[in-house]
């Protein structure tokens, strides 16, 4: 009887740690990000930052929802003037991956036109949020 009890707290405890991982799964943070260490430049990223803002994806090779992920980011930066999108192999920039606090693939980084990471979002993100992240950027910048 008391391995079954422990089965199913197991279970539940499962069951409410995905319903949580679930509920982050591609949303963007409220947190500030640090200045000191939260800021991209051109070396960086390997081309010019976008006029208003720019979309960095941190993926790696067998990432399924990293190629969800950049198609999306692409499809944005090509409908939203002076946005870039850049997609960086966390792989072969770990140096990066480490200062910049990347957990895991994919996650994507909002930078202002400035390069200063505004936030932050590790999954899948949709459209909608993409888009909200990417206007709280352009108005911080103004």
């Amino acid at each position: 009887m008391t391995g079954l009890i422990a089965l199913l707290a197991a279970v539940a405890l499962t069951a409410v740690v995905a319903a949580a991982v679930k509920a982050k799964n591609g949303r963007f943070s409220g947190a500030s990000p640090r200045p000191d260490t939260e800021m991209l430049t051109r070396a960086d990223i390997g081309t010019a930052l976008g006029e208003r803002a720019t979309l960095v994806q941190f993926s790696s090779a067998f990432c399924a929802p990293c190629r969800a992920t950049r198609v999306l980011l692409t499809d944005v930066a090509a409908k939203v003037d002076g946005v870039v999108a850049v997609d960086i192999d966390a792989e072969e920039h770990l140096d990066m991956v480490r200062r910049l606090n990347i957990m895991r693939t994919p996650t994507v980084l909002v930078l202002d036109a400035s390069g200063a990471v505004t936030t932050r979002a590790s999954g899948l993100p949709r459209r909608e949020q993409v888009l909200a992240a990417l206007g709280e950027a352009v108005q911080d910048a103004r």
